[in-house]
């Protein structure tokens, strides 16, 4: 009788703290609260309001860049947000998103939030070294390179073998346009299959790829 009359209070006192403190069960019989639940939307718009002001820097500075070269090119060029459908796209191929100033953009935002930018960096500038013409730019832009990326302690090392990187360092001593291939590859590789999931599954991609819904009033027009 004794043990019935504990077991009745345990089950009594479970009920009180469960009223109490309120809230939506957990798998695992754990109840999450309403704060919790407020804590974690408040953490979502916070990642997403970081996300917009550094995809807002690498815009600027893309289109400030596009501003020089395209005086005497014509007009320069405007960056908008993609439609869902657009960005819908990015998820096909991985070249799909590079290919898109908007979407190359996002991802070095992406990137930057995981501390792995140079990964980007590093391939973009291995492609402006591919369309360089002059032998003499392609020296100096094959030294900068190295010194940026490739050599010990360099400020935005990436991370490819010793084997690769001392290959490196004997082709720049008469620099071709594919001194860089091999270590292209890897960090091509390395963000194809590790970071471009990633950013598909991120909050701010989700975002950019959700359909506004269409008011009753602009149904009715």
């Amino acid at each position: 009788r004794a043990r019935r009359v504990r077991v009745a209070v345990g089950m009594q006192s479970a009920l009180f703290l469960a009223v109490r403190h309120g809230g939506r069960m957990e798998r695992g019989g754990r109840r999450r609260s309403e704060p919790e639940e407020a804590d974690k939307g408040r953490m979502k718009r916070t990642i997403i309001k970081d996300w917009k002001t550094r995809l807002s820097y690498f815009l600027q500075n893309s289109s400030n860049s596009n501003k020089r070269k395209s005086k005497k090119a014509g007009k320069p060029r405007n960056y908008f947000r993609p439609s869902p459908e657009e960005a819908q796209l990015w998820s096909e191929a991985f070249d799909e998103l590079l290919a898109n100033k908007y979407g190359l953009a996002a991802f070095r935002a992406f990137l930057k939030s995981e501390f792995c930018e140079e990964n980007i960096e590093f391939w973009l500038a291995c492609e402006d070294f591919k369309k360089t013409k002059s032998p003499q730019k392609l020296t100096s832009k094959a030294k900068k390179i190295y010194n940026d990326f490739i050599e010990k302690e360099a400020p935005k090392e990436i991370n490819i073998d010793f084997q690769t990187k001392n290959m490196i360092a004997q082709n720049i001593q008469e620099a071709t346009h594919t001194c860089f291939s091999a270590a292209q590859k890897r960090v091509y590789s390395l963000m194809e299959n590790n970071s471009y999931p990633r950013f598909l599954e991120s909050e701010f991609y989700q975002e950019l790829c959700k359909k506004t819904p269409i008011s009753r009033a602009a149904q009715g027009t």
